[in-house]
């Protein structure tokens, strides 16, 4: 009979084939990649939490978590990020990523999803989870090849480009940056402070003290990110961590992760400009951000940034204390990125 349990260290062997059974050879090697980077998450405890489903000695099933600490409605508990649950072919449809998904929801204070499938999105409306909310993405083009879509014919590509150039030579123009911003290779106790000081302005956010943002954006064995601080004075007001990565049709500057005051508009908009810096001089056709929260979405279209379509959604479930029915309607006053979550490893 297959039993639900916690991992356990003995399982890692386990956990490694059934990535090889369910997603193929190469997820099995970035796991083990991975698993190094994940044990030395400052929220976990020896080893990196998974729920399981064993059937004698094999691991039919499981999900992966990664503990976070989050804010919520003005307290910081125990929250969780969940992938899709992984079923081998054999077993699926016979209720175990229900249960995996049971069980996750009994066993954390704030249940956190991102981008999950239909398939488990689907699941998670039959036991009545709130609906998911959209991580909001925004565009700001930088280049004429910033319009390009690599499922158009060439011709059409070539003809958008000349036809919105007038509109990018506009949102791009360089501007100054008025305020002082400072690359760095790590954060120091300046980010706990930071953070200290906005937890409060966010309705809904995960924990971002300096342990977790180094193991975040530093340590990270797969993915090389560069972090900017903004500083007044001898004190740090607020960040930006981005990446420069090439897609079809072009090059992109991803922004992975985003603080400040939200009520800080020039703060923001010094962080944006040095990212508009930085993505010229890496020669990328646009910049990206997903953010949900509304005043630094605002901010950003006045910075030359348009909405665009977001494929990402957010589930959010939180069990470890009482939120209004309103909750979970929208979440402007939320703070998440495409950092947050694994969604950019």
């Amino acid at each position: 009979m297959a039993e639900i349990e916690r991992f356990t260290p003995d399982d890692r062997k386990g956990v490694e084939q059934l990535h090889r059974r369910t997603l193929g050879n190469e997820a099995a090697e970035r796991l083990r990649l991975h698993w190094d980077w994940a044990r030395r998450n400052p929220v976990n405890g020896v080893e990196p939490p998974y729920w399981v489903v064993r059937e004698g000695p094999t691991l039919i099933a499981a999900t992966p978590l990664t503990p976070v600490r989050v804010m919520v409605a003005g307290q910081e508990v125990g929250g969780t990020w969940s992938s899709d649950p992984l079923v081998v072919a054999e077993r699926q449809r016979q209720g175990l990523g229900g249960s995996l998904l049971r069980a996750w929801d009994r066993g954390t204070g704030v249940a956190l999803g991102a981008a999950l499938s239909g398939a488990t999105r689907s699941k998670l409306d039959e036991l009545r989870w709130p609906k998911s909310q959209p991580l909001p993405c925004l565009v700001k083009p930088i280049s004429r090849r910033a319009f390009r879509i690599p499922i158009w014919p060439v011709a059409i590509n070539r003809l958008v480009s000349a036809i919105t150039l007038p509109v990018v030579r506009v949102v791009s123009r360089t501007q100054p940056l008025r305020e002082e911003v400072e690359v760095v290779r790590r954060f120091d106790t300046s980010a706990d402070r930071l953070w200290e000081k906005l937890a409060g302005r966010f309705a809904l956010s995960v924990r971002r003290d300096a342990r977790y943002l180094n193991w975040k954006y530093v340590e990270p064995p797969h993915v090389r990110y560069a972090i900017a601080v903004l500083r007044r004075n001898d004190s740090v007001e607020g960040y930006v961590v981005y990446r420069h990565l090439r897609e079809p049709q072009g090059r992109v500057t991803q922004i992975v992760d985003l603080i400040a005051d939200p009520a800080d508009e020039r703060g923001i908009k010094t962080l944006a400009r040095w990212v508009d810096r930085e993505a010229r001089m890496a020669d990328s056709d646009k910049i990206r951000c997903h953010v949900t929260h509304a005043a630094f979405r605002r901010i950003l279209r006045r910075s030359g940034y348009f909405v665009v379509k977001s494929g990402i959604d957010l589930t959010v479930k939180v069990n470890a204390v009482p939120v209004t029915s309103g909750f979970y309607a929208s979440a402007d006053d939320w703070h998440f990125t495409l950092g947050d979550g694994e969604l950019d490893h």
